[in-house]
């Protein structure tokens, strides 16, 4: 039976449970604790809660300094404010020193939908993959979530995770199996690869079943973790179908399409298609923008038989 979850909740419960076991853990919240969840572990304990208002730029920076203390920060925004607002903080403050800090950022993506245009995260993986430091994690529901969260805790180094506003299928039921620069394959195939990372991995399987109706055989790869990327895995994949098709809720420079385009013109070059968005959208319920803006299970099934059509 399929259900759904949003990954900020779970987050925000697994942040508590967490918290119970680890009292070197310390959240910092930009002022929008209820919507990320981060107000359960406040609730907690206020004791190792900080809500320091929009202000984002002074929350990394608070979080730099927790890091040099021994402490486990964890800071919590939506994406848009997290990576954009307070990137110079992130960049010369955590990743030039290299400083244990968690940003947990949700809101992201084109999802956060009816929040409009300056919500909507669309470079947030970009940016984060461009510090050379920085662990960038993509987990694609509520049970991988609580996983990846577990994982960045105890690892050493900066991290970033993105997760969502709305409900999400959970299609890991009897529990995640993440593992840090790992790729899961969800299925096996032999004509095509399907690529996807966070909620547009739910569209990929349905891609999946479509393409199988028509007779066409496709791998299903799931990218928790977007860098470092899993190459090994991916070039296995590749080697066997030829043929690769990304699929992410993120502007196409930069993000996952780039991520698994790079490693393949280093180890194996194959043809390739583009699912992701190539402008800013606007205003309107989610389904509706995947729709309208190429991101839906159709989207990706066209392009799978286009890049079938492309192998050498």
């Amino acid at each position: 039976m399929t259900y759904r979850e949003s990954t900020r909740e779970a987050f925000g419960k697994a942040l508590v449970d967490l918290g119970r076991e680890n009292k070197d853990i310390v959240v910092l919240g930009g002022d929008l604790n209820k919507s990320t969840m981060a107000v359960l572990f406040g609730n907690e304990f206020p004791e190792r809660f900080f809500d320091v208002g929009a202000a984002e730029q002074n929350m990394l920076s608070m979080a730099a300094g927790f890091a040099a203390a021994g402490k486990i920060p964890i800071c919590t925004t939506f994406a848009v404010f997290g990576t954009g607002r307070a990137f110079d903080q992130i960049r010369v403050g955590i990743a030039q020193s290299n400083l244990n800090v968690k940003l947990v950022c949700t809101h992201a993506g084109l999802l956060t939908a009816e929040d409009g245009i300056s919500a909507q995260s669309l470079e947030d993986l970009s940016l984060m993959c461009s510090l050379p430091p920085m662990t960038v994690l993509t987990p694609s529901d509520g049970p991988e979530t609580v996983s990846a969260l577990k994982t960045a805790i105890d690892t050493q180094g900066p991290m970033y995770m993105r997760l969502y506003r709305p409900a999400t299928l959970v299609m890991h039921e009897n529990g995640s199996n993440f593992k840090l620069g790992t790729i899961e394959v969800l299925r096996a195939g032999d004509d095509v690869t399907l690529i996807g990372c966070g909620p547009l991995l739910e569209s990929v399987l349905v891609a999946a079943e479509e393409l199988k109706e028509q007779g066409i055989s496709a791998e299903v790869l799931n990218v928790s973790t977007l860098k470092p990327l899993d190459e090994k895995t991916l070039v296995q994949s590749i080697t066997k179908t030829k043929a690769v098709v990304t699929a992410e809720e993120h502007y196409i420079n930069g993000g996952l399409g780039s991520m698994v385009a790079s490693a393949l013109a280093r180890n194996y070059p194959a043809p390739q298609e583009f699912i992701a968005m190539h402008q800013y959208a606007e205003s309107g319920e989610a389904g509706l923008l995947l729709e309208k803006y190429g991101l839906s299970s159709r989207s990706i099934t066209e392009a799978a038989k286009k890049v079938i059509k492309r192998k050498i």
